[in-house]
């Protein structure tokens, strides 16, 4: 005892505590000079590693309120952080002025070693992405490229070009080593989107260089409706040198077409042109023109 109203005892034979005699005989502990009733503040003095930190709290607050603050200026989240007074962890619900917290003490950060394993491990996951990320922007600038000339191809058809076969095959070998490497990326997350989308905008280019190959081989395919028209006019029933139109035929369009579309009629349509082409007759230029 100090007087009548003050003394000083060891809290747990360790920590010398002040104690006041309030009116009516209640002894309470006394209150430092900072630390005032609640809604006060005082300074606390964080070590993190290197780093330190004066965290302004509530003189009363818990140390899970801590937590938060602490969280604001470190970017650790209260789950992840360890809060040690005197070489002891602190629980979130253990009030500072009670353990003896005062204006200017030193709490010690640790991170969860939980936490930085997670941590580690998504900054392994993230650089994978950004990596992966990375090779598809690579493929798809050379599938930009490709897919210009495919555009070319089309447009130098529709001119009525012919082109060389070589063309086909070269960009179509282009495209597929573009796939392999696209394969052979490991990506996950967004990576793996992108990845995604690249691939099946190789596979529709190979698709389109395929119709356009075909078209280029056949180009009666797309104008197989003229053809029709024409050697409806031309059959050899009205007569050599006739130049009325045959009466109207009876059958439908579609037989029409069907029969067109078979085998033995195209083999018979490409004989007559074989035909014509011989002949000696003052007509035969006539019907050259036609076919």
């Amino acid at each position: 005892m100090r007087g009548s109203n003050g003394t000083r005892v060891p809290e747990n034979g360790t920590e010398e505590v002040d104690w006041e005699l309030r009116p009516g005989g209640m002894l309470v502990q006394k209150r430092d000079d900072g630390v005032g009733a609640s809604g006060s503040k005082i300074k606390i003095k964080v070590s993190h590693g290197s780093y330190q930190h004066e965290i302004s709290v509530p003189a009363q607050a818990t140390f899970g309120d801590l937590k938060k603050v602490i969280s604001q200026e470190t970017g650790l989240e209260p789950q992840e952080q360890r809060l040690l007074f005197r070489g002891k962890e602190k629980d979130n619900e253990e009030h500072l002025h009670m353990v003896g917290v005062k204006d200017m003490s030193k709490i010690v950060l640790l991170e969860d070693p939980a936490s930085k394993e997670r941590k580690l491990e998504q900054m392994k996951i993230d650089e994978g992405i950004y990596k992966a990320c990375e090779a598809v922007v690579c493929v798809r600038s050379e599938v930009d490229k490709l897919s210009e000339k495919v555009a070319m191809l089309e447009k130098s058809m529709r001119g009525g070009n012919k082109v060389d076969e070589k063309e086909f095959v070269v960009l179509t070998e282009l495209l597929m080593r573009q796939l392999l490497k696209l394969d052979s990326i490991e990506a996950q997350g967004e990576a793996k989107v992108q990845r995604r989308i690249e691939v099946r905008r190789v596979q529709s280019l190979v698709d389109a260089l395929d119709q356009l190959k075909a078209r280029n081989s056949n180009p009666f395919n797309s104008c197989g409706n003229a053809v029709s028209v024409t050697t409806q006019w031309e059959t050899f029933e009205s007569g050599v040198g006739s130049l009325s139109a045959p009466p109207p035929n009876p059958i439908s369009s579609s037989a029409a077409t069907e029969d067109w579309e078979h085998p033995s009629s195209l083999l018979l349509f490409s004989f007559s042109r074989s035909v014509i082409r011989n002949l000696s007759t003052p007509n035969a230029s006539r019907y050259k023109r036609i076919y």
